[in-house]
């Protein structure tokens, strides 16, 4: 087929076809460590970038090559590099862009998990991070400086649910001539192209929608092919000589692909973070429903979040979806589709009440992940975001009276008469 294919066909066909060697039409998992070369000349090759093809697990393997190219084509992107959780793909997006004294500025609406990741373990690399609030476009113009590297936001942020004018972002970044990365794991492709917005590099935890079902954990960084490395100077990984392949200059060779090829060559050479081919394929597994999916993630959760809106018993909802918020002009500008799945809403009787409530809910499981086709829930403050002062918490919107949403695909009725039964005993 020559011409665009739909989402739901790309994600049943992009990156695969029946294996030539045995006709299996599904992605075989390829479990193996290494790759018998054809000759000595054909290994020199593999190993000076000269060709492509698979020489060690570590760098390549034909089930996460599948997978790579099936994200890549759903993000739009020109390419992909798979590895092994959300956050390896974080570390793996700014390690080509970022050295001693770099900066990057990052979104102050993130997971727990990120703003400690950026707020502390990056400064054993010798970079800092600067927290901005994305809504304040004036604010982030100031912050940047000669420094700065990259922008990182999600496109729906966690825990909140709240969401980022990606367009306006971008336009800040293309100005100052620095990448846009963007998190899309709450949104997935089918909800969010930030690609198509203008964004430079999307991560993803594949741990979450892009699987569905709770089994792998891995990560991804999509490259849009767009970004000149070369123009200014401040990205020397990708456009200076490179020592350890005799002075080859990745955006002068590999063009489009050339944060790909680095992500692979360098990053997983010597970072190591790889994704493992059976969680490649249960990843390519769950992305064959994705269409599917999403659609009743978000029609069960704004359903879900209007009845608690009206609930006497609850204080306030975050969800994007709702004409009350004050992101929902931007979600329907932006995320036609829906404003996710995940919110958060502040049960009223505080720290204690939320705790109640988490202890009294039975549908829905008491788990720290999301994106699962079950309906999942966690207490933030005393969690996921435990590690942050409480300032950091509410910033995040995860202050200690507030209880986190992942709606999954029950039956909507279902989930209302537990949240319904939990309220009732944890404001007693």
């Amino acid at each position: 087929m020559t011409q665009p294919q739909g989402f739901d066909t790309l994600a049943i066909h992009a990156g695969a076809a029946a294996d030539p060697a045995t006709g299996a039409r599904q992605v075989p998992i390829y479990q193996t460590t290494a790759y018998a070369f054809r000759d000595a000349d054909h290994a020199a090759r593999l190993f000076n970038l000269q060709e492509v093809g698979y020489i060690y697990s570590r760098l390549t393997n034909p089930t996460v090559a599948a997978l790579q190219s099936r994200i890549a084509a759903l993000e739009g992107g020109a390419g992909a590099v798979c590895c092994s959780s959300g956050h390896a793909a974080q570390i793996m997006a700014l390690f080509p862009l970022m050295g001693p004294g770099l900066n990057i500025i990052a979104s102050t609406r993130l997971y727990g998990g990120t703003v400690t990741q950026f707020s502390q373990t990056i400064k054993r690399f010798g970079w800092s991070c600067k927290f901005v609030d994305l809504d304040d476009l004036d604010a982030l113009r100031a912050a940047i400086d000669d420094n700065t590297r990259a922008i990182f936001c999600e496109s729906i942020s966690n825990p909140g649910g709240y969401v980022t004018d990606i367009p306006a972002v971008a336009g800040v970044a293309n100005d100052a001539g620095i990448p846009l990365i963007v998190d899309n794991t709450l949104a997935t492709p089918y909800l969010c192209r930030p690609i198509e917005m203008g964004a430079t590099l999307v991560v993803h935890s594949l741990t979450k929608y892009m699987t569905g079902n709770g089994t792998v954990t891995g990560g991804v960084v999509v490259d849009s092919g767009t970004f000149d490395w070369s123009a200014s100077g401040k990205f020397p990984s990708l456009s200076e000589p490179e020592p350890a392949y005799h002075g080859l200059k990745f955006h002068e060779t590999f063009g489009n692909l050339a944060f790909t090829f680095h992500g692979i060559a360098i990053g997983l050479r010597d970072l190591g973070m790889t994704m493992n081919p059976q969680g490649a394929h249960y990843t390519l597994m769950g992305i064959e429903t994705l269409g599917l999916r999403m659609p009743r993630h978000v029609e069960n959760a704004q359903k879900v979040a209007e009845w608690l809106e009206k609930d006497p018993r609850v204080a306030a909802v975050t969800y994007a979806g709702l004409a009350s918020s004050p992101w929902n002009a931007t979600a329907r500008r932006v995320y036609p589709k829906g404003a996710g799945a995940l919110f958060t809403f502040e049960i009223k009787g505080g720290y204690d009440a939320a705790v109640r409530l988490v202890d009294a809910l039975q549908l829905f499981s008491h788990v720290a992940n999301l994106g699962d086709a079950r309906s999942l829930v966690i207490h933030s403050a005393s969690t996921t975001h435990r590690q942050l002062t409480e300032a950091q918490q509410r910033a995040a919107g995860a202050g200690p009276e507030v209880v986190r949403l992942s709606i999954g695909l029950e039956d909507v009725a279902d989930m209302i008469a537990d949240l319904d039964q939990a309220l009732t005993k944890a404001t007693a």
